[in-house]
């Protein structure tokens, strides 16, 4: 993890449609891009900053969201998020996050990922997996 350093950043984009907006998502009756659906543009591009640098084995997860969605975006436009590393505490990432569509920001937070080891991580989920009830 030698290149992990504050002040690496990521981006992810997507363009909204019906499938991203608050009215899909169950989150509201607009048809507008789904406060759901910007968390997970801001999650996506915190991911990105990392995704080429860990070890391979390791990967990052969400832990913590904290945003405003500040503006509304219709169906069509294009919207961007970015993430910028800020601290580094062990294997816990903050990062500032912030996105904006084709005309202006539409939200601004921060996030937190953990840095974790995928097998240890899919073995968690098979214990659990193995001592919930039986689903019928």
């Amino acid at each position: 993890m030698n290149e992990l350093g504050i002040g690496l950043s990521g981006e992810a984009a997507e363009r909204v449609t019906f499938e991203n907006t608050a009215a899909r998502w169950g989150s509201g009756m607009v048809a507008g891009f789904a406060t759901p659906a910007l968390v997970a543009l801001m999650e996506h591009a915190a991911f990105n900053v990392t995704k080429d640098i860990l070890p391979q084995g390791q990967t990052t997860v969400g832990v913590q969201v904290n945003i405003k969605h500040l503006a509304a975006t219709p169906v069509g436009m294009r919207v961007r998020a970015r993430a910028e590393l800020v601290r580094v505490e062990g294997r816990k990432l903050f990062f500032n996050v912030e996105a904006w569509d084709d005309v202006e920001k539409i939200g601004e937070g921060t996030h937190a990922r953990f840095i974790v080891d995928v097998e240890r991580f899919q073995q968690r989920f098979e214990q659990k997996r193995m001592a919930a009830p039986q689903q019928k």
